[in-house]
C-alpha cells in the first residue's frame, strides 16, 4: 500500500479507534499555515482530541480544528473548533510566492481555489485599474497586484476582521502602492465609473451585486470576473441570464471570453466564473 498523509493517520489512530470506525475517518482537509481543518463525523466526536493530534502530527501542523458549521453569514466566517493544540491559530500561509497572514478561525481560505488564484495573478496589465467587490484579506487582489502589477486596485471587503488582514497582506506582499484597501459595504463605498475590470467573487447571490459592477466600470465597459454556484445542466445559461438582465439596463452588450469551473462545490452543483467583456 502506498504510504500517504492519510493513511499514515490511519495507521497512528488504529490503536485508538474501533477497527469498524477508522472507515469514517476524513480523508480530506485544509492545510492552512501551520493549522489543518478537518471536518469529523459526529460518530467520531469521542475521539476527536486524538484525531487532531494524529492529524497535526502527520501533517507538520500545531493545531487542529474540527469544522462544525462551515461558514456563516456576510462575513463569511468559520464554525470551527479547536480540537488539538495552540487555540492562538493566527499563520502564514504561502502560495505561488505570495504570503496570506490569516486566522483559520476567523477567516476562511479554500485550497480549492487555488487554480483561480493563480490564474487572476496574470490576468490584468499595468496600464487597468481594477475593483475587487469581495478582497476578503486578498484572495485574488494579491495575486494579481504582485504578477500583474496593474495600475490601481481598489479592494473592498466588508469584514473589519478581514480587512485587517488584508491591510496587513498588503504590506507582507509590498504592494502598498497599487492596492487600496476599502473597508464597508461595497454597495457603498466601491469606486464608480473607473474600473477597467471588476472580480464578483461572491457566491451567496452573486447577480445581486451585478448593478455596483457595472457602476464600478469605467463607462459601463470593460471586464467581468463573475463567480456563481450553477447546476452543471444550466452551465452557463444562469450566471449569463443574470448578466444579460443588468447589460441590458445599461444598454449594453456581452462577449464572453471564459467559463471556467473552479471546483464541484455540491452534488451536481459547481463553482464557476465566467469572463465576459461588456461593451457598448
Amino acid at each position: 500500500m502506498r504510504v500517504t498523509p492519510f493513511n499514515s493517520i490511519k495507521t497512528a489512530l488504529s490503536a485508538f479507534i474501533p477497527s469498524e470506525m477508522i472507515g469514517l475517518l476524513p480523508d480530506k482537509w485544509e492545510k492552512i499555515g501551520t493549522v489543518v481543518t478537518i471536518k469529523l463525523p459526529e460518530e467520531l466526536g469521542q475521539y476527536k482530541q486524538i484525531i487532531g493530534k494524529a492529524s497535526a502530527e502527520v501533517l507538520g501542523c500545531r493545531t487542529t480544528l474540527n469544522d462544525t458549521g462551515g461558514i456563516s453569514g456576510i462575513y463569511r466566517n468559520p464554525v470551527v473548533e479547536v480540537v488539538f493544540g495552540s487555540s492562538e491559530t493566527e499563520t502564514i500561509h504561502s502560495e505561488n510566492g505570495i504570503r496570506f497572514r490569516l486566522d483559520p478561525q476567523k477567516i476562511m481560505f479554500s485550497s480549492g481555489n487555488m487554480g483561480e488564484r493563480r490564474r487572476m495573478a496574470t490576468i490584468a496589465n499595468n496600464t487597468e485599474t481594477v475593483v475587487d467587490l469581495f478582497t476578503g484579506i486578498g484572495y485574488f487582489t494579491l495575486p494579481m497586484a504582485v504578477y500583474s502589477k496593474p495600475k490601481k486596485i481598489f479592494a473592498c471587503e466588508i469584514n473589519p476582521v478581514a480587512y485587517r488582514y488584508l491591510c496587513a497582506n498588503v504590506v507582507l506582499n509590498h504592494v502598498s502602492t497599487i492596492v487600496e484597501p476599502l473597508l464597508g459595504d461595497n454597495r457603498t463605498i466601491a469606486p464608480k465609473d473607473c474600473a477597467d475590470r471588476v472580480i464578483l467573487g461572491y457566491l451567496t447571490d452573486p447577480q445581486e451585486f451585478l448593478r455596483v459592477a457595472f457602476e464600478s466600470l469605467r463607462n459601463h465597459t470593460g471586464i467581468l470576473h463573475y463567480h456563481e454556484l450553477v447546476p452543471v445542466e444550466r452551465i452557463p445559461d444562469q450566471s449569463l441570464a443574470h448578466i444579460k438582465k443588468v447589460a441590458n439596463m445599461y444598454h449594453r452588450f456581452l462577449e464572453v471570453l471564459k467559463v471556467n469551473e473552479i471546483k464541484s462545490y455540491a452534488p451536481r452543483v459547481n463553482h464557476m466564473v465566467l469572463d465576459v467583456r461588456i461593451y457598448e
